[in-house]
């Protein structure tokens, strides 16, 4: 006899699927049921045991219903998270079989469950949201291998079983997750700040349910037509908002729509969606299993690009899910006065779509301060909270919210003492931006004089656009690699130049330097290869990446120069070590200025090279740099972080050193010295120059030009009105010269006596 003649013939899944939506129709104890259902599953797919595993408050396993095991060890059996083969399942949160599993080394035996006869072993995650609800297993006393059919089947089960299990119809959702079926007392989530800004108002959660009612097709052939049909008017969707000029050339959000064309005709993609609709469920059920089994793996994902993937593959099924649910009629951007959107995550070109009118804020569970949405949020001036674990559970539609996007919290359902003080801290925040508008077309003066040039740092033209409500100046930092993050593929030629001139015409005359590619460390783009590196920041990045890749840079550079085209041009080039590297850059501009010159296009009007000093090599040593340099640009950020050994993106070390301390400023005046030796013109650039109290200092140590967020230009502006940065010179020069060890304190302490401005320091030490 053959070891498959032991096992009777498993059944087709469609059957399956209907005796459970049969079984749940019936009225009886849930328990009984569960128990039934374990007998279905055990017999329909010829297996000798079927058990199911939930996940209880404690992140335990418990044994909650079998068919085959012994009944006394239901609800009695429970194994720690990741113990036995039901906590590899759940670790790894995928299928695993094994033919002999009291052979494998993560085998738990527990005597009470009567497992010891059987051999063979097959676990599936039963997963809801990309969270992991519980395990199924079944297992057979012959040794045999497990076919993929045998586990799509069990996949299958659990996606139904999932919702069947969280809805309540087999065990109380309170039991499950120890949660009220609806919350009315106040929430308080500590999350990560993304965006800044403040906004109240009421949530609208951003996420599709399958309904339960609407998991099994009654016609499988009627649901892969209307899969079919809904995939087709995805297509469509995406095509017109390409045509629609709404995301134009060369833009960011245009190079995320090209991926999600290209993901729309994904072959692995359809293919497993069409899979899981002729196993017998309905297409809303398959596109939210797909969905689930892609988000459990690529959230366990390290590399950020792979996590970033997961945002846009969430994206496009939120999209064919409401083509399927509304007929077509999708309508993403409508949303009610004052919504504060609650999600699991958001992509960028979503985002994009969405009402602004009405939209005020966004929660979302996951999400990164790189992450697109957020820059997105930062370039529209939304309030963005993320990290908010649990949101979407414990918040419902409508429920009154307050997004805090200054310190990264979400308050739901506030009470009225917290609502009062949101409110004095939103109207507070709405006067200063009516001061700061009054000063948008003033220009930049300290109080005893001193004329400041104030840019804005931008990489999307939705920042350019708001360039006239923030007073800046000109563009002192256009990050040029956000639209190689977001392609799928080598942004082409043309797509290129239409952004670097949409930049230019946007600026209006106004300076723009454009900094080439900074890639590497935190920032990956899809098309290269991803590589590990114990320590990114001192890694291949930058223009290290661009020197060993140098057909990338002339490329890109190419582009910056058809895109001038009689128009001034000023190219920054990042990370600078060593001499040669500027020079080598150099020369690849000039190669590309002559090509264009032999080819008949029109030359800039003027160019301009600088390099980003942001190394304490060129720090400490900047005058070959500066012979060859039209003018500089200090990246604060990079070179702060690099002088104290400390990594920025570290939570643990990154506010283990302080700007305004001694070493600090010293090395900052010198560098400034080094400039104006050289009469080159410096600007500093990052999150150092938008901070009031900063900029102050900057400004008191002979920087004259100062780049940052566009918001903040406001806010820098009042406070250099009323700094005397000659006073504040003085007394940094007495601060560096006597080696203090606390000089931000002292600067505070001494406040108008050492130059700052009254207002500043109140708002301060008040904090």
């Amino acid at each position: 006899m053959t070891r498959d003649a032991l096992q009777p013939a498993a059944r087709g899944p469609r059957r399956l699927l209907g005796r459970i939506r049969d079984l749940m129709a019936v009225q009886e104890d849930a328990q009984k049921r569960l128990d039934r259902l374990t007998g279905i599953i055990a017999e329909e797919t010829a297996s000798e045991v079927c058990s199911i595993y939930l996940v209880r408050p404690s992140g335990a396993l418990e044994l909650s219903a079998t068919h085959g095991l012994k009944p006394e060890a239901v609800h009695t059996t429970r194994l720690k998270a990741g113990e036995g083969l039901v906590g590899l399942v759940a670790r790894r949160a995928r299928p695993f079989s094994v033919e002999d599993a009291p052979g494998h080394p993560s085998f738990s035996f527990r005597p009470e469950t009567g497992e010891e006869p059987f051999k063979s072993f097959v676990g599936v995650p039963i997963l809801r949201g990309g969270r992991l609800v519980g395990v199924l297993t079944a297992q057979t006393r012959a040794m045999r291998p497990i076919t993929e059919e045998e586990i799509e089947t069990l996949q299958t089960v659990a996606m139904l079983l999932a919702e069947i299990v969280v809805s309540g119809d087999l065990v109380g959702a309170e039991a499950f997750s120890g949660l009220e079926l609806r919350l009315s007392r106040p929430e308080r989530f500590q999350g990560l700040a993304l965006s800044g800004g403040l906004a109240r108002g009421v949530a609208v959660k951003h996420e599709p349910h399958v309904r339960p009612a609407r998991m099994v097709a009654e016609d499988a052939e009627a649901e892969e037509a209307r899969l079919e049909d809904a995939i087709k008017r995805l297509r469509r969707s995406v095509d017109l908002l390409l045509d629609s000029g709404r995301a134009p050339m060369g833009t960011p959000s245009r190079e995320v729509l090209e991926a999600y064309r290209m993901f729309a005709h994904d072959r692995g993609w359809l293919d497993q969606l069409r899979e899981a609709v002729r196993a017998g469920l309905t297409a809303e059920a398959a596109v939210e299993r797909v969905r689930n089994e892609h988000r459990a793996r690529l959230m366990q994902a390290r590399d950020p690009y792979f996590r970033e993937r997961l945002h846009d593959l969430e994206d496009l099924a939120n999209r064919l899910l409401r083509h399927l649910e509304r007929n077509g009629a999708e309508s993403p951007g409508q949303l009610p006065e004052g919504a504060v959107l609650i999600a699991r995550s958001i992509g960028p070109a979503e985002l994009l779509e969405l009402d602004r009118r009405n939209l005020v804020g966004v929660a979302v569970e996951e999400g990164s301060q790189t992450s697109h949405a957020a820059i997105v949020a930062k370039a529209l001036g939304i309030p963005m909270v993320g990290q908010i674990e649990g949101a979407l559970d414990r918040i419902e539609d409508g429920d009154a919210v307050i997004v805090d996007g200054e310190f990264g919290i979400l308050h739901a359902r506030p009470s009225g003492e917290v609502r009062d003080t949101y409110d004095e801290r939103i109207a507070g925040l709405a006067e200063r931006r009516r001061v700061y508008a009054g000063l948008r077309d003033a220009p930049a003066m300290t109080r005893d004089g001193a004329r400041i040039t104030l840019s804005a740092n931008a990489g999307l033209l939705v920042e350019l656009m708001r360039l006239e409500e923030t007073g800046a100046e000109g563009i002192g930092l256009f990050r040029t690699e956000f639209q190689f993050m977001v392609s799928d593929t080598l942004p082409r030629l043309q797509a290129q130049i239409d952004l670097y001139a949409a930049a230019l015409d946007a600026a209006g005359g106004r300076p723009v330097v454009f900094r080439t590619l900074d890639l590497g460390g935190d920032k990956v783009a899809p098309y290269t290869r991803a590589t590990r590196e114990a320590n990114p920041a001192l890694g291949w990045r930058g223009l290290r990446m661009g020197l060993d890749r140098p057909g990338l840079t002339r490329y890109q550079l190419r582009a910056l120069v058809h895109a001038a085209s009689g128009r001034a041009l000023n190219v920054l080039f990042p990370l600078i070590t060593d001499p040669r590297e500027f020079t080598e850059a150099r020369d690849m501009l000039h190669q590309e200025l002559r090509h264009a010159e032999r080819h008949g296009h029109v030359p800039p009007s003027g160019v301009r090279i600088g390099f980003m000093l942001e190394t304490p090599a060129i720090a400490f040593a900047p005058q070959a740099c500066l012979a060859m340099a039209d003018f500089v640009s200090v990246g604060a950020n990079d070179l702060m972080q690099y002088f104290f050994a400390a990594d920025r993106q570290n939570p643990r070390v990154a506010d283990r050193y302080d700007p305004i301390s001694t070493p600090a400023l010293t090395l900052l005046k010198s560098v400034r010295e080094a400039c104006d030796a050289a009469a080159k013109p410096v600007n500093v650039c990052g999150e150092l120059a938008g901070r009031p109290l900063e900029a102050c200092v900057l400004t008191g140590l002979g920087y004259r030009s100062l780049s940052m967020a566009g918001g903040m230009i406001g806010p820098v502006k009042r406070a250099l009105a009323g700094v005397d940065a000659a006073r504040l010179g003085a007394w940094l020069d007495a601060a560096i010269a006597g080696g203090r060890p606390d000089v931000r304190s002292a600067l505070l302490k001494d406040g108008e006596n050492a130059g700052l401005p009254r207002e500043l320091v109140d708002e301060l030490t008040s904090i």
